[in-house]
């Protein structure tokens, strides 16, 4: 199985600009009720007193900035860090933990006053308790100050930085934050975003080695394989022969399953030769994860479990078992394979109340197999204009109707029947200021239209100012019950839904030889808040199952079939 966990989630928050927003929410401060500290979220869990092992070994300094507290006053005590503010006669030093006010002597003020923000300094010195009206509530070290007795400038910066590091990144160019990656590195988000990576990374694989995984590098230069996406290669110093980077790990972790290893994991780097997607870039980590003699339901309770004990303490803690979703349910519902359920929305089939709805066109693909009419109630939606509405989806035509005071109806179309109109409202309990979508189509294509104008219409409520999506909520969802096989996108024959070595499930394996369309695949994909952030599935296991497979189903000659499995097994 590959999870695609929150190894490459946490990297897509650090490398890409979408997510700045739910790192900003992760990385909010949280005032204590009791002593009012208010504490980096990723430091809450920490001991930040004398007796914290490690911290400041093999280095010059002997505390960190934003460990101070009462407790350390009368401590002689040498910092290092960046300069983020200074005035008059006092400095704000910053590193990884925090930030602690410094009081320079007079003896010291010329070095104040020529010394850049940013500049890197090293100061030691005595802790002192701040008076009463001198603390200040918004630092998580604002109960005491550092006296200074002397101060060393390690390294002066210049003096205008080409971003500015005290804003939300959503504030500054994105470009020029990747530009500058080194700058913006020392941001409080970016900082987080790493060691919260570090932190979840550490016990997922104290989790799996606690339950017999065994951590295997895998090679990084391989032969290609066919299928699947674009590889990069790598060019070697034989004329026209190149090596490929893996897109994952996938034939390795089955030699070391055939070769005994029985339980395999690694945090492995993958590559694929593709644009930049909100959800993917060509270079991006897996947790990736093998075991024998196993099935679905231990598999995917393994993942629960790890996920648990690696989520962060500082998060509303999660339940388990995750839910559970068939791939059917999933469309019909709302019209993709990884559904947000953070907010309701959900796809309506219409085809009764369309059946005779005045728009003769609809009329007369309803009298087809496998046609549908699906509704979608989108809550104040009617405040849209007509052009964002259109904008939802602009490669296919769709009906909407914007419920008005007194529920009058106003339709994009004449033809469309006031009493269908009134079926429809009454069926999907529309209220006054809602918006209803009727998307056409044969299979689960008006489901997929639907879907996508679902997602649109959600985060267009949200930038319209309604509160739509909940914030900090984490919705895991388990899709089963895949398709097996597709019908092949050239037109002829059938494809693998999945990979041709997923195992059908067991339930559908009478269907092989009969109607191979209608199998389940042994498939599951993991999906938090609309993401696929995991997946993978049971293999066959059986020669002849696999056989038949390639050579009947997939009309693979053996010359075709064995050629592919040299080629994806190097052998």
């Amino acid at each position: 199985m590959s999870t695609r966990c929150f190894c490459r989630s946490l990297q897509k928050l650090f490398l890409r600009g979408q997510a700045t927003r739910v790192a900003r929410l992760c990385n909010s401060l949280v005032i204590s009720d009791e002593k009012r500290q208010c504490t980096p979220v990723f430091l809450q869990s920490r001991n930040f007193t004398n007796e914290s092992k490690g911290v400041n070994n093999f280095s010059q300094r002997s505390h960190s900035c934003g460990e101070f507290r009462p407790s350390h006053s009368g401590e002689e005590v040498k910092i290092c860090g960046w300069v983020q503010y200074k005035r008059l006669m006092f400095l704000i030093v910053r590193d990884w933990s925090g930030t602690v006010q410094v009081l320079l002597p007079e003896s010291m003020l010329g070095v104040l006053k020529d010394l850049p923000f940013e500049s890197v300094v090293e100061i030691t010195g005595t802790v002192h308790a701040r008076k009463d009206g001198e603390i200040n509530q918004e630092m998580q070290t604002g109960e005491i100050e550092i006296q200074a007795k002397s101060i060393k400038v390690l390294n002066f910066c210049q003096e205008k930085l080409p971003i500015n590091l005290n804003v939300n990144a959503d504030e500054t160019n994105e470009m020029q934050r990747m530009k500058y990656r080194y700058l913006d590195l020392r941001s409080e988000q970016l900082q987080f975003n790493l060691r919260l990576r570090s932190v979840m990374v550490m016990k997922m694989r104290e989790f799996l080695h606690s339950y017999g995984f065994v951590d295997v590098d895998t090679p990084t230069l391989f032969r290609r394989t066919p299928g699947g996406a674009r590889e990069f290669l790598v060019p070697s110093n034989y004329p026209g022969r190149f090596y490929s980077l893996p897109q994952s790990p996938q034939q390795f972790k089955q030699l070391l399953m055939v070769g005994g290893m029985d339980r395999y994991f690694q945090i492995a780097k993958c590559y694929r030769d593709e644009g930049s997607k909100p959800d993917r870039q060509p270079e991006f980590t897996q947790v990736d994860i093998e075991l024998s003699f196993t099935t679905q339901e231990d598999v995917r309770n393994l993942i629960e479990n790890m996920i648990l004990q690696s989520w962060p303490s500082f998060k509303e803690q999660i339940t388990l078992p995750f839910p559970s979703m068939t791939y059917h349910e999933a469309m019909v519902q709302y019209g993709c394979d990884k559904p947000d359920t953070r907010y309701n929305m959900k796809l309506h089939t219409v085809d009764d109340l369309m059946l005779d709805c005045g728009i003769q066109k609809i009329e007369d693909n309803m009298k087809r197999a496998g046609a549908h009419c699906v509704a979608l109630v989108v809550p104040q939606g009617s405040m849209f204009s007509r052009k964002e509405i259109e904008n939802l989806h602009i490669d296919q035509k769709f009906i909407f109707v914007k419920i008005g005071k007194s529920g009058e109806f106003k339709a994009n179309t004449n033809k469309f029947k006031s009493n269908t109109m009134q079926r429809l409202s009454s069926e999907l309990k529309v209220q006054e200021g809602d918006l209803m979508i009727i998307v056409c189509g044969e299979g689960y294509v008006p489901y997929e239209v639907s879907g996508k104008i679902r997602t649109k219409a959600a985060s267009l409520l949200e930038a319209k100012g309604v509160k739509f999506i909940p914030d900090n909520q984490f919705n895991f969802l388990w899709i089963v019950d895949f398709p097996l096989f597709l019908p092949a996108e050239s037109g002829e024959g059938l494809e693998s839904a999945h990979h041709p070595f997923t195992a059908p499930h067991p339930e559908d394996e009478k269907y092989l030889k009969t109607d191979p369309l209608e199998i389940r695949s042994q498939h599951y994909d993991l999906v938090l808040n609309g993401a696929e952030i995991g997946g993978g599935s049971i293999r066959i296991h059986d020669a002849d199952t696999q056989r038949y497979v390639f050579e009947n189903i997939l009309q693979w000659s053996n010359f075709t079939c064995c050629r592919r499995m040299q080629d994806s097994y190097n052998i």
